[in-house]
């Protein structure tokens, strides 16, 4: 194959060559061309088919070779054979030609391309793939724009050569038709600025506006085919009917209703959804009794000579469930309805694209009509299957919080954020922990070193962290619930099974969206892992949004909060303008002792796109408020783009990382860089000053040397 593409490139660069050795370059100018107007003129009147050949497989050519030539070919085609048979023959010419610079480019350059580029590349060829064929003909709309660069990159995506034929036949022919319009008046220009008279000047501005019309027309094709044996209302009920009061819920609710439109959010368990009922507010509530427990342990080092705790697990527990009912008001039906939500409490099912059911809690059934429907119906913990699993029970991060009698053995399916924070809670709330996880270290998406540091933390608190290893059984043996474990070495690839026995069982091996009895599965709206949206949150139908969970690609609330900013504008104003979601900076954080907290990339992930990066390491055993406040241990590591202070991620490990993280993604959402935070004042002493000796690290790193020298031997000059 590499023998074939190196003949077909040297053909291609032979032709290339003789086309400038031989002069014809010169030929395909408009003076030249006029220079000869007449000659051939008369030769194709006398062989109108040979000459309208040559011309063709003369274009052809020229446009398969992407050489210079082609606006001046168009005009005279225009001159020779007339506007009608001109057309034709440009037409056909120029699309067949670029077909085959398309097929060139694809031959040649496509697989080193996409292997060397293909992650940058992921979202612009899950674009073409969808649309490529509207996107290409937008491009061939535009004739300022240098088509030969179009057939090149183009050829370089995954769209389809016939598709790519046919539109550029189609997309063309409007600016073929102006240019062979104005060859036929070649006889009375004098240069190529004679083709912008004011016909020819209104002809080039309808070809630019017609790429908006062209879309305003494609969006109500596809508009009539999608919603096609629908019939939609003459009038609405709501403005807005959202499903769901999680985060993506109520933030979408509160915005509609601040912009006065008519909404309706519907809630068939508790308001507040995960986070407030089952996730971040109970397992906050939980890791804040436990750390204090540790904190306890760590008197001495505080110089406390003496100091002990005693508790209670069921009033621990029930601590959550107050800390649970103190923030419920927040997100309470009363908050809502004042802020002008209809909050319905019971199960919706969508209709159809403009309607609703909902089966109210009371037993009673209403039916709204809406001109926009949001689905936020979140997600809920993923249960495995595993021989056994239902015959030991288990808990997971939704009923966790009912525990009253403390396991006195623990066992925590999942490595990743939700379960170490679990582990490592019950850990110091004196429960033997076993954490089984099947990949190789805790907290995969971290880099290698947090993980290990992480890790290392849990077995000094006496949890037994088992990598490389997967539940295969449990059962029940003589009363007792037990696992059969098998670990994997991860150097030889063996394996052996190991029995484990224990009290209680907690899954945290991920969550999975809710996706069924919301009626998606009856209007086709299409879900893989989640409900597939586009780059506006729009589902198939135009009018219909997922936002949060449901929807990914991010399952953490406040990145559903952000998502629901875009689904109630884009729903409500999306006729007048539309916003893509934006996911270039989500930050997050793991609430393990250490904190873990991240934004944008970290090296693993750099390295994996094959991004260039410069690293900044500031440990906060350095930190004069950590030394302070014995707890002088972990480190900021920022990554920015090489010999620039432009920040690509950073990652924090340590007391407050969730805190200290908040400075780096405001700087990366509004393009600020170190020497922004170098440049402003920290409070002393404070954790926070972290981030600016972080950034000392980077400024020290880019230290002007040269300059320095130089400056130096100016104070030497000074001194005499």
């Amino acid at each position: 194959m590499k023998i074939i593409k190196l003949l077909v490139l040297l053909v291609f660069v032979g032709l290339i060559v003789a086309f400038f050795a031989t002069g014809l370059n010169e030929q395909l100018t408009l003076a030249s061309f006029k220079a000869q107007q007449a000659e051939l003129a008369q030769l194709n009147s006398d062989n109108p088919w040979l000459v309208g050949g040559v011309y063709f497989g003369l274009y052809v050519l020229v446009t398969a070779l992407s050489l210079p030539g082609a606006a001046i070919m168009t005009l005279a085609g225009g001159a020779l054979f007339g506007l009608a048979t001109g057309l034709i023959l440009v037409s056909f010419a120029s699309s067949i030609g670029a077909t085959l610079a398309f097929l060139a480019s694809r031959f040649l350059l496509k697989d080193w391309v996409q292997s060397k580029f293909g992650d940058r590349l992921k979202a612009i060829n899950q674009g073409v793939e969808k649309e490529g064929g509207f996107y290409l003909f937008t491009l061939r709309l535009v004739p300022a724009f240098p088509f030969f660069v179009i057939n090149l990159v183009m050829g370089l995506t995954p769209i389809k050569p016939f598709t790519f034929y046919w539109v550029s036949q189609l997309g063309m022919l409007a600016g073929t038709a102006v240019y062979v319009n104005a060859g036929t008046q070649l006889g009375q220009l004098d240069s190529l600025s004679g083709i912008l008279s004011p016909g020819l000047l209104g002809s080039f501005v309808l070809l630019g506006i017609f790429p908006i019309v062209a879309k305003k027309i494609l969006d109500k094709i596809k508009s009539a085919r999608v919603y096609s044996g629908f019939k939609k209302p003459k009038s609405f009920d709501r403005n807005i009917v959202v499903i769901g009061a999680g985060s993506a819920g109520l933030v979408t609710s509160y915005i509609a209703a601040a912009v006065k439109a008519k909404v309706t959010l519907v809630e068939r368990h508790k308001m507040g959804g995960d986070c407030l009922n089952t996730g971040c507010v109970p397992s906050k509530a939980l890791i804040r009794s436990a750390k204090f427990l540790r904190q306890v342990e760590k008197a001495k080092t505080l110089g406390i000579r003496e100091a002990s705790a005693t508790f209670d697990f069921a009033e621990v527990m029930e601590r959550v469930q107050r800390v649970i009912k103190t923030v419920e008001p927040h997100d309470s039906i009363e908050r809502y309805t004042g802020l002008g939500v209809e909050v319905k409490e019971g199960s919706a099912k969508i209709l159809s694209p403009w309607e609703v059911q909902i089966q109210l809690n009371d037993g009673k059934t209403e039916t709204l009509s809406t001109k926009n429907i949001v689905i936020a119906t979140g997600a809920r913990p993923f249960v495995p299957s595993i021989p056994g699993l239902e015959e030991v029970g288990y808990y997971t991060s939704d009923d966790v919080w009912n525990l009253r009698v403390q396991p006195d053995r623990l066992m925590v399916l999942g490595g990743g954020p939700i379960g170490c924070e679990l582990t490592q809670t019950f850990a110091r709330l004196e429960t033997l922990v076993t954490q089984v996880e099947f990949a190789p270290r805790l907290m995969i998406r971290e880099d290698i070193e947090v993980s290990e540091y992480v890790q290392q933390q849990f077995e000094k608190e006496r949890i037994d962290v088992r990598l490389n290893t997967r539940p295969v059984k449990f059962a029940v043996e003589d009363g007792q619930k037990v696992a059969y474990l098998e670990t994997t070495n991860p150097v030889d690839k063996s394996t052996h099974t190991s029995r484990v026995e224990f009290d209680a069982l907690l899954l945290a091996v991920g969550r999975t969206a809710n996706l069924t009895g919301f009626g998606l599965e009856d209007l086709g709206i299409e879900t893989s892992k989640t409900v597939v949206t586009n780059e506006y949150l729009q589902t198939k139908y135009p009018n219909i949004y997922a936002a949060g969970d449901v929807a990914g690609p991010y399952q953490f609330t406040h990145t559903a909060a952000h998502q629901a900013w875009y689904a109630a504008v884009n729903s409500l104003f999306g006729r007048f303008k539309k916003f893509k979601a934006d996911y270039t900076v989500i930050p997050w954080t793991t609430f393990t002792d250490p904190e873990v907290a991240r934004v944008g990339l970290n090296e693993q992930e750099a390295q994996a796109q094959g991004i260039a990066y410069e690293i900044s390491h500031y440990g906060l055993d350095d930190l004069d408020r950590a030394i302070a406040d014995e707890a002088a241990h972990g480190w900021v590591k920022v990554l920015t783009v090489p010999g620039k202070d432009t920040i690509l991620g950073a990652t924090i490990v340590g007391e407050h990382a969730g805190d200290l993280l908040c400075e780096y993604v405001l700087a990366m959402r509004h393009g600020l860089g170190m020497n922004k935070i170098l440049g402003t004042i920290h409070t002393y002493p404070t954790w926070a000053e972290a981030n600016k000796y972080t950034a000392g690290v980077w400024k020290k790193a880019h230290a002007p040397e040269k300059l320095l020298k130089w400056v130096e031997r100016f104070h030497a000059w000074e001194r005499g």
